[in-house]
Parts: structure tokens; sequence; C-alpha cells
């Protein structure tokens, strides 16, 4: 099934608010077998609204629209739709009293613009928002959805799980079996990747393909599998992944779609060791990923952001005399933080990252981008220097990925040279 999205918003052609909606739909509905055919971002005006309808219900039987629901008189999504479809805009007695209820809930005081929230095309079904004032609307015709919704992420993501997914599911019932089998692959690039797995590809069974999703510093592969039969297509997708582990081996660090935070947490979960992290141009952003993972309270002990050098001498205690002669950026100094801040909050493993994140401040020595970084755990330790081309926000992202695989290499080295003595 073929779906078309439509973002309703001013504010996002201009740039002042990015589109998270549609992306969430996408990760959320292709495992369910569902296809994104275009992403379109109109303004809040009426004749671009019912062109991009027209343009998507010719191409799909499923739109699903976010944005221009609000109270205020520039959100004018309800009135071009009841316009569209045909009607009147009437008040809807049961949104009336979620309304009601959502007010009272935040404590706030209802007020007119609020109340009108109730009004809606009488040609729609109205599936009520638990979580925000704005009605999400499904309307029919000939045989083709449409649902419009908030463009509030957190009420469009709960209400897409709790109900508008459920009830699309029921709707467009098909017969055919779909499987998904994600794996994350690190320390390989993308095109080696390709030439590897380029006869696995060619002997896949129609129905079953293999796509690549690229991430910061490590891919993501899904092997997706539809058909009628579904315990030869069960069959079919566990063939294809032990394919895969025998041909990649240990570049496979995952055998489910996660975060490399989520993964290097399960490591330490499984193995039940500590964590923290020191950081200097990482500002904390590897510590705010870890604990991003709901339940890393398990492993991950704290953080020491040693961003100024006396931070890192009488914090971390990482000698005065070492940063003179190496610099501040510089792998015995990364390998010291992390020693430091492993001794400092009583932890197995630590991680620490130390570098020039721009867009100023490099040197012809170390130039903006290069970050210099360290992962501990036990006795090992091991350091590397990376140059990352970009924006600040790219170079500390590459720096936070980079940092984490750098621990999980040492995890899973680690594992692997255990499991050869037994």
């Amino acid at each position: 099934m073929k779906y078309s999205t439509i973002v309703i918003g001013d504010e996002l052609l201009i740039g002042q608010v990015t589109d998270t909606n549609s992306g969430w739909m996408a990760r959320h509905l292709t495992p369910l077998g569902w296809e994104p055919h275009e992403v379109r971002v109109v303004a809040d005006d009426a004749q671009a609204i019912t062109r991009a309808i027209d343009d998507a219900f010719a191409a799909t039987d499923v739109v699903l629209m976010t944005g221009g629901l609000g109270p205020t008189k520039d959100d004018i999504t309800k009135g071009t739709l009841c316009d569209y479809f045909g009607g009147t805009m009437v008040r809807d007695e049961a949104t009336a009293r979620n309304v009601e209820g959502i007010v009272a809930r935040r404590h706030l005081k209802l007020n007119d613009y609020t109340r009108d929230q109730a009004l809606v095309p009488s040609s729609c079904r109205v599936i009520q928002n638990q979580v925000g004032t704005a009605p999400i609307m499904w309307f029919e015709r000939d045989g083709k959805v449409l649902v419009s919704m908030p463009g509030v992420p957190f009420e469009t993501e709960t209400m897409m799980e709790r109900e508008v997914i459920p009830q699309l599911l029921k709707h467009f019932h098909s017969k055919e079996h779909i499987e998904f089998r994600n794996f994350v692959v690190m320390g390989i690039i993308e095109s080696l990747l390709a030439m590897q797995l380029d006869g696995f590809e060619r002997a896949l069974p129609a129905g079953i393909h293999l796509a690549y999703l690229p991430q910061v510093g490590y891919i993501k592969l899904r092997l997706t599998g539809i058909a009628d039969d579904a315990q030869w297509l069960s069959n079919q997708m566990e063939q294809g992944a032990e394919q895969l582990h025998a041909i990649l081996g240990r570049h496979i660090v995952a055998d489910h779609d996660a975060t490399m935070a989520a993964i290097v947490g399960e490591r330490l979960r499984e193995r039940q060791l500590t964590l923290a992290t020191a950081e200097s141009c990482t500002g904390g952003n590897v510590a705010h990923v870890i604990t991003e993972i709901a339940g890393s309270s398990d492993y991950f002990v704290g953080a020491v952001v040693s961003y100024a050098t006396r931070v890192k001498e009488d914090v971390l205690h990482v000698d005065h005399e070492m940063i003179a002669q190496y610099g501040v950026v510089s792998e015995q100094v990364a390998e010291a933080m992390a020693t430091g801040v492993a001794q400092a909050l009583s932890t197995d493993c630590a991680i620490a990252t130390t570098g020039v994140a721009g867009p100023s401040g490099g040197s012809e020595a170390t130039p903006v981008g290069t970050v210099c970084m360290a992962a501990k755990c036990g006795d090992a330790l091991v350091t590397q220097r990376k140059h990352y081309p970009g924006t600040r926000s790219r170079v500390i992202e590459r720096a936070t990925n980079d940092a984490l695989m750098l621990l999980l290499d040492l995890l899973d080295s680690a594992s692997a040279h255990r499991d050869g003595q037994a």
C-alpha cells in the first residue's frame, strides 16, 4: 500500500520549524508494508492545499495530512477540507467534551478560540485526540482515505500509534504477509559492503530485497520480504539472516534496529558493566544519547564535562606536563581523561573525547574538526584520532557515534578473545 504525506504550514516552508512527522510516519509504516510515495510541504493556503490533495489522490489511495488545525485564524485546514469533501462545519459534542477535559487537566481556562476546536466538517469521522485539543479527522471518497492530524509531533505520534495506524490497517486489510529483519553493521564502508553482498542480493528470491540505510559512522541493513505463504517467507528470511551473518561476521553488531548508544547499553547490561564519560568538545552529548535510552541507569553512572583545561587537571587528574607536552587535543590526554573519570566515578568502563569542534579555535597541528577519543574497559584502553569535515554540530555528532563505536569494538573484541580462550 502506498500513501502520500501532506505537511501544512508557512513556518515549515520558511525553515522556522522542521517537519519531523513525515519521517516518523515512514519509520513506523514502512515495516507494516506501507510505502511512502511523496512528502509535500505546502503553505497555509486553500488553493495550495487543494492542489496537493488532488495530486496525492491521483497517485495513492491514502493521504496523511498534518498541520493547520490550531485555533488561530491562519490555521485554515479544517475549512479547506470542508470545502473539498463537502458538508458544513458543525459542533461535535464528543470533541467539545474532549477539549474541555484536556484544558481542565492542564489547569487552563477555556477561551472561545479553543472552544471552536470542536467545530468539524460534517463530512468527516472524528477520532478524538487524547493528548491535544485539535481533533483528528478521517475523510473518505471513492475508496480513498485522507486523515488530517495536528502538526504538533507529540500529538501526531501518539495518536498515530494509538488510533490512526490500527484503523488504517483494519480499513485496508491485505492477505500478504510481511517480514523484516534489521541489522546494524559497523567497521566497513557502504561501497565495500555492497561489493561483499552483491552475490547475496542477486540470489534473493522474488519478493525479498535488501535495503542499505547509512547512518552517521555505521550502516543499517533491512531485509524485507512480502509473500502470500507465511511459512515460506519465514524460512527464506531466516536463511537470509544466516547468510548475512556468514558473509559479514563481526561487522554485524546487532540483529535489530537500534542506535549505537542502545547497542552499547545492551552490551554493558549483558555483562553487568558500568560506564562513565569524560567529555570536552562533545559537551556532554555522549552522555545525552546514552541517557536517552530507557533503563540506562542500569549501567550509566555519570559524566564529567571537562570543557576547561583546569577541569581536566583538577577533576580528572590529567597531568599538567602531559598537556604541555602533547596538547590538550591528543590521544594521550583522551586516555588520561578516560582513566580519570573511571576512577572518579568508580566505573568499569569509560569514554573520553577532546577536540576542536569549530568553527574557530583550530591550528595547523590541530585543525578544526580534530577529535581525539578513548575507550576504556577494565585494563583495556584504546584511543583514536579523527578529523571530521562540516559544521560544529556535525563534528559533535560524528565524534559521539565514533566514541561509542570505539567502546563497542573494545567490548566485542574482549568478548571474542574470552570465547577464543574458552
